[in-house]
């Protein structure tokens, strides 16, 4: 199990039940406050963190509501009981009474209840540590879809399929009022934080805003083109956020003075079912039927996240009270916890005027190279963002570029058929390397920085001396273009890619083929080696990447995930993690040991050309089709 995004105990060896130890209730929070210091204790051992943990529910998941102590978790489920787990994985409680599915279900503030909607028309409100019979709230006339505490803890509303809103006398189990004018289903319903006012959200399409008060509606919030799925209050109580279904497929904020919608997040491919605000307002998380959990940005309205991983209709989401997870609930049967803070957004460097092909981080980390379709190779200030050197003489497509050893020169490849060696600091060209006789796609320095390698659409690889200028070796065996070229750590071997959709590894001195890689179905656009030369990843057409073993030349591993070409990969300095750039718009990390998918970092419009780890791997560089490099700043690494 990972808990706090760190290593623990398989899940199944932690869910129980109270009963089945003895355990009181004080018994299980000690428990995870030992959890919680133990993950501290081990975080620093620990270089990434997993995005996401689970817990195995039997039956699918409709709702699910954090303790504001962050310490318990209640899930309501298809089977009609409610379950209360603490967050390192216990099984603490099972709440017993509805007929029929759970559809909503709400923490009180102080976490002693919990209040719940069920398809059985009927509204409860449950003790968890007295356990007694829970309070039964008889009105609703149809199913009902949502329920909520109000912040005080005074109050609960509810709303159903009966086209009505219901404020209760939480204390009471009363009626207190009930809210008309809805002409359709209310599926969902939310108090502000003065628990003033309640939104809601109905089948009619529109939110509405009310008086928890007088019951007098305040505002009808008009622009949904389907159906209203879900509704939440910002922490400042000055915006709601509408998760929308059909052919809608939208999360709106709205500004709640003026009723203006202030900003639409699109990017889910089905219906909208859930949406939250992050405690601090800046974020919105969304569950919908496309099996996709989302974080955006409140403000911009831009995609932060996207949370793969749940195979089915994800029904419910919500932040942690710290705002450092997301926890979804879902139709496969499942509740998820994940990192919601792992990735800041990237810097962005503008100024190229064509597709970037080529990202390289300098070895110390404070420069970035990219070469692009404008013919250009500029250098970058990797803190500022600033362009420090515009480095012009190819005439053609600038399709790789490479730092040597010592960070002073730059090695660039194009499609004129030449190789350039630049230096740095002056921007000045100190060697042009002719002999190939088409295209160079791929240049790298050896690790000694003695040498380069060239990789060329005339089927060869080449080895020169960087000094001199002078060819050293022609690696003759592919029989189509050469697409990427990588020295081992010992410079001793050569790693290349081809359209042939082989992997190739050459020694370098004599020129003779070692191993011919076979399994790519497609051609491979790039490879690397592991910082200790027992492994070469690759990356392919095919949609996969790939991990040999350079010992053998057996495939270790497969990644899958990938929906296009995976067009560049790399090794982490320490070797235990692999980015890849495809396509399919993503950058992806992943576990070189396992081949688990750890991170999808997903831009909007973009195919992803190349990638980088940073010498200290805290940052990914990638470059793509928007003209533009990125710089992925990786927090929560110690």
């Amino acid at each position: 199990m990972c808990f706090g995004g760190r290593y623990f105990l398989p899940l199944e060896l932690l869910i129980i039940t109270v009963a089945d130890y003895g355990l009181t209730e004080d018994d299980v929070v000690k428990l995870c406050k030992i959890c919680k210091y133990l993950a501290e204790l081990f975080s620093t051992l620990i270089l990434y963190v997993l995005p996401v943990y689970k817990i195995d529910c039997l039956h699918p998941v409709r709702s699910i509501s954090y303790s504001l102590d962050s310490l318990y978790i209640a899930v309501g489920c298809d089977d009609s009981n409610i379950y209360i787990y603490a967050k390192c994985g216990y099984l603490v409680q099972t709440l017993i009474g509805h007929c029929s599915k759970i559809t909503s279900i709400a923490f009180s503030p102080d976490g002693k209840r919990v209040a719940s909607g069920s398809w059985d028309k009927t509204v409860r409100i449950w003790d968890t540590k007295s356990r007694q019979q829970p309070q039964q709230l008889k009105g609703h006339t149809n199913s009902v879809w949502s329920v909520a505490f109000s912040p005080n803890g005074k109050r609960v509303a509810s709303g159903s399929a009966d086209k009505t809103v219901r404020i209760w006398d939480a204390e009471s189990g009363q009626q207190l009022q009930q809210l008309n004018g809805h002409t359709d289903s209310v599926n969902s319903v939310a108090f502000s934080p003065d628990s003033k006012c309640i939104a809601s959200g109905s089948f009619d399409k529109t939110v509405r805003i009310w008086d928890a008060e007088s019951g007098q509606q305040l505002k009808q919030l008009d622009g949904n083109t389907s159906i209203v799925l879900s509704v939440a209050f910002s922490p400042d109580g000055r915006r709601v956020a509408s998760g929308s279904g059909c052919s809608d497929k939208t999360v709106r904020i709205w500004d709640i003075e003026s009723g203006q919608k202030l900003t639409q997040l699109n990017g889910h491919t089905n219906w909208v079912n859930s949406v939250s605000f992050s405690p601090d307002g800046n974020r919105v998380a969304s569950g919908s039927w496309d099996e996709t959990a989302r974080i955006w940005d409140a403000e911009s309205g831009q995609q932060l996240q996207q949370l793969d991983g749940h195979t089915d209709t994800v029904f419910s989401v919500a932040f942690s009270p710290d705002g450092k997870h997301v926890v979804s609930g879902s139709y496969d049967k499942t509740v998820r916890f994940w990192e919601a803070e792992l990735w800041q957004q990237p810097r962005q460097l503008d100024g190229h005027t064509d597709s970037v092909w080529s990202v390289a981080f300098s070895p110390n980390g404070t420069h970035v190279a990219s070469g692009s379709s404008d013919k250009t190779v500029w250098i970058w200030d990797r803190e500022s963002g600033q362009q420090l050197r515009q480095l012009n003489g190819h005439n053609g497509i600038v399709r790789s570029v490479a730092f040597s050893p010592d960070g002073k020169r730059v090695v660039s490849g194009s499609d004129d058929t030449t190789v350039c060696i630049w230096d740095t600091e002056s921007g000045r060209r100190l060697r042009r390397l002719k002999g190939n006789t088409d295209y160079v796609w791929s240049v790298v320095f050896s690790p000694d920085g003695k040498r380069v390698a060239s990789g060329s659409w005339d089927k060869t690889v080449r080895i020169w001396d960087a000094e001199s200028g002078q060819q050293l070796q022609r690696l003759d065996g592919h029989t189509d273009t050469v697409c990427s070229v990588e020295f081992s750590p010992d410079s001793k071997r050569v790693a290349s890619g081809s359209d042939d959709e082989t992997v190739r590894i050459w020694d370098i001195e004599s020129g003779q083929q070692l191993w011919q890689l076979y399994g790519h179905t497609g051609s491979v656009l790039s490879v690397v080696f592991s910082p200790d030369g027992k492994h070469v990843a690759s990356g392919s057409v095919d949609n996969t990447v790939r991990i040999w073993d350079t010992t053998s030349g057996q495939q270790l591993q497969q990644l899958y995930g990938h929906t296009n070409t995976v067009q560049s990969v790399a090794f982490s300095p320490d070797g235990k993690r692999i980015v890849s750039g495809s396509n399919d718009k993503t950058v992806r990390i992943w576990d070189a040991e396992s081949g688990q998918q750890l991170r999808q970092l997903r831009y909007l419009t973009v195919f992803v050309y190349s990638v980088a780890f940073s010498s200290d791997g805290k940052r990914v560089a990638s470059g793509g089709d928007d003209n533009t490099v990125r710089i992925w700043e990786l927090k929560n690494i110690r």
